[in-house]
């Protein structure tokens, strides 16, 4: 996630690449500015090729492109935040079950509940590799017992997997007369918001936007920037290449973007900052636990947090 510094200059605003889309598609921008040349060229050379085609498709064409490219990025956007949503959710749940799992339970020893913890933790982890499809490694393992880390290994769903140990481990605290029923069922809710959490995520990542429709909006995307340096040579002249670099931004900026954040799982600059919630999370769960050497919140490189 691109971090803005809290004063936008108009120096910021204009020029600057980071965050910016501008990496993405400058060479189709450039490719569609050289074209507008050679049309202007060839309109000034040989003005009787007939190249010109007025403005009427320019306008028709404009007016349903922007209506498929703001439907399509509303979708993009409503993706990004239902997302963020629940990872904030994620958050909630994990602090109230270590709190829970802290003060409810009674015989229970500081080592038990940080193993208990430290499995919210792993949960976290898992869950962020699991949906940008990475390798945990020791993210995850280190919050476990080898036992634990064992039973995850080869498992195509790690952190379902975490969820059923989190459920037995309050479950034999309960058997064992540790936790009062009616307090198990109150924690046995929490734990079934970490499953609706982990189900929403599946669900966003394993339904993209229809490719139809996204293959559609791409190609009139092309056809209409192809199209603009005939539509505009006829009214604007040798300011043709300017206004056609203007448009093409425009629409091809729109169409990356609207890429980049319907998948908001993945690393890019405009997706969620996933490494660094899960710091948080370590962060917030270490202080119920009591503990004094806790990591550092993650700051952003380059102006990026991941």
């Amino acid at each position: 996630m691109v971090i803005h510094p809290p004063h936008r200059s108009l120096r910021l605003m204009l020029f600057t690449l980071r965050g910016s889309i501008i990496p993405v598609i400058w060479k189709r921008v450039t490719a569609m500015v050289l074209l507008a040349v050679a049309v202007v060229v060839l309109e000034r050379y040989l003005p009787r090729t007939g190249v010109e085609l007025g403005a009427v498709p320019l306008t028709l064409m404009g007016l349903t492109l922007a209506i498929f490219l703001g439907f399509r990025n509303t979708v993009a956007y409503e993706r990004w935040w239902e997302a963020r949503t629940l990872w904030g959710e994620l958050l909630i749940v994990v602090r109230n079950l270590a709190r829970q799992t802290v003060s409810l339970p009674e015989g229970v020893s500081g080592q038990e509940q940080a193993r208990m913890v430290h499995r919210l933790i792993a949960f976290a982890h898992a869950l962020r590799h699991q949906l940008r499809g990475t390798a945990a490694g020791d993210e995850v393992s280190r919050w476990l017992t080898p036992e634990e880390a064992a039973a995850l290994a080869g498992r195509p769903n790690p952190p379902n997997v975490l969820l059923g140990l989190i459920g037995q481990g309050y479950a034999q605290w309960q058997r064992a007369g540790r936790l009062d029923p009616i307090l198990l069922a109150t924690i046995d809710a929490q734990v079934t918001r970490l499953s609706y959490v982990l189900g929403g995520c599946e669900r966003l990542q394993g339904t993209p936007i229809p490719f139809a429709y996204i293959l559609l909006l791409h190609r009139t995307v092309y056809v209409y920037c192809l199209l603009l340096p005939f539509c505009l040579i006829g009214s604007v002249g040798w300011v043709t290449p300017l206004m056609v670099g203007v448009l093409s931004y425009t629409f091809f900026g729109l169409d990356a973007l609207g890429d980049q954040i319907e998948n908001p799982f993945d690393r890019l600059p405009n997706d969620l900052p996933l490494d660094a919630m899960c710091r948080t999370i370590e962060i917030g769960l270490g202080e119920l636990l009591g503990e004094r050497e806790l990591p550092p919140p993650l700051q952003p490189v380059d102006g990026i947090l991941l």
